[in-house]
C-alpha cells in the first residue's frame, strides 16, 4: 500500500473536518473522487490478507465515511421500459449506482440487483435478483451472489464463492479499525445463512443452510473437541474446510432444564472430503 500513501494523508486530514467545512474545499472532493476509483478498480481495499493474516485498513474505511460527509442527498432516476423517470432513488451524490460495462466482464441477471459505487467485483462474478453490494465491499473471481443476498459494506468475498439465496453477509463500516466480515476463496454459503461482526471464515468451508455467524455465539467443533468464539483481540474464526451446521445445546439451570430448552449454536460436525467436494462441486457453465 506503499504507493497510496500521499492518497491515505489526504484522507485522515480531511476525515477530520465536519461536512460544511468540506464542501468549501474543492480538494477534499477530488481526493475523495480519485480514493473512490481505487475502491472501484480493487486497488485498495478495507482488509488484505498480509502473509496468511487479515489486516483491517483503517483509512480505506475513513475514506468511504469521507464520501459520506462530502455528500449532498441527489434524487436519481432508472429509466424502465421506455419511461423518463422509471424507478427512483434518493442517496448521497458521492455514492451513485456502480458503472458497469460488458467490459469488466460481469453478469448481472436483470431483476432489481444494485451494485453501489466504491465497491469492486471482479470479472465472472454473478449477481442474481434481487441482491445488493455495498460501498467497500471487494468480491473476487468466479463469485456467484445468489437471489436475495446482501453483500455488505466493506466486506472481503474471495474467488469462487457461492453466496447461495437469502444470505446476508454484514457490513461492518463503524467503527473503523473493526475487521469486516472475511469470506475466502472456495467457501460454500448454504442458504439463509447470517455471517455477521467481523467473521473471517477460511477457504473451502461449508456453511450449512440456515447458520448464523455472529461475535455472540460460540461455534462448537465436533471434529476437533474445540471451541472457537469471537475475543477482544480476534474475530471469530472458521477453520479452512471446516463443516458448518446449525445445532443447539441445553441451558443451564432449573427452569431451562423443567422446559426442556436449548439455545441455538453453530456445530462443526465434520472437515470437507470426496463427498463434501462432489455435494458442492460449483458448475463452472453458470460463470
Amino acid at each position: 500500500m506503499g504507493q497510496y500513501d500521499l492518497l491515505k494523508e489526504d484522507i485522515l486530514r480531511f476525515s477530520a473536518f465536519g461536512a460544511a467545512a468540506l464542501w468549501e474545499i474543492p480538494e477534499a472532493r477530488r481526493v475523495f473522487d480519485q480514493f473512490k476509483q481505487l475502491l472501484n478498480d480493487g486497488l485498495v481495499r478495507a482488509a488484505e490478507n498480509r502473509d496468511g493474516e487479515w489486516v483491517v485498513n483503517s483509512w480505506v474505511k475513513e475514506g468511504i465515511l469521507l464520501g459520506m460527509r462530502l455528500g449532498r442527498l441527489q434524487e436519481s432516476h432508472v429509466p424502465l421500459d421506455g419511461q423518463e423517470r422509471g424507478f427512483s432513488f434518493i442517496d448521497k451524490d458521492t455514492y451513485p449506482l456502480k458503472s458497469i460495462t460488458l467490459d469488466n466482464g460481469v453478469r448481472i441477471v436483470p431483476g432489481g440487483s444494485a451494485v453501489r459505487d466504491g465497491s469492486y467485483l471482479a470479472p465472472s462474478v454473478v449477481m442474481m435478483p434481487p441482491a445488493y453490494v455495498n460501498v467497500g465491499a471487494y468480491v473476487d473471481e468466479g463469485t456467484m451472489i445468489d437471489s436475495h443476498a446482501l453483500v455488505g459494506s466493506c466486506a472481503q468475498v474471495g474467488k469462487k464463492v457461492h453466496l447461495s439465496a437469502g444470505v446476508q453477509v454484514g457490513g461492518v463500516l463503524e467503527p473503523v479499525g473493526a475487521m469486516p466480515v472475511i469470506i475466502e476463496d472456495e467457501v460454500m454459503v448454504g442458504g439463509n445463512c447470517g455471517i455477521y461482526e467481523g467473521t473471517i471464515v477460511k477457504e473451502r468451508a461449508v456453511i450449512g443452510t440456515g447458520v448464523i455467524l455472529n461475535g455472540s455465539t460460540p461455534v462448537y467443533d465436533l471434529a476437533l473437541n474445540a471451541i472457537y468464539r469471537k475475543t477482544a483481540e480476534a474475530p471469530l474464526v472458521i477453520p479452512a474446510g471446516a463443516v458448518v451446521v446449525a445445532g443447539s445445546r441445553k441451558i443451564k439451570g432449573d427452569f431451562a432444564s423443567e422446559h426442556g430448552l436449548s439455545i441455538y449454536t453453530p456445530v462443526i460436525i465434520k472437515y470437507r472430503d470426496e463427498r463434501t467436494d462432489s455435494a458442492t462441486a460449483l458448475e463452472e457453465a453458470l460463470r
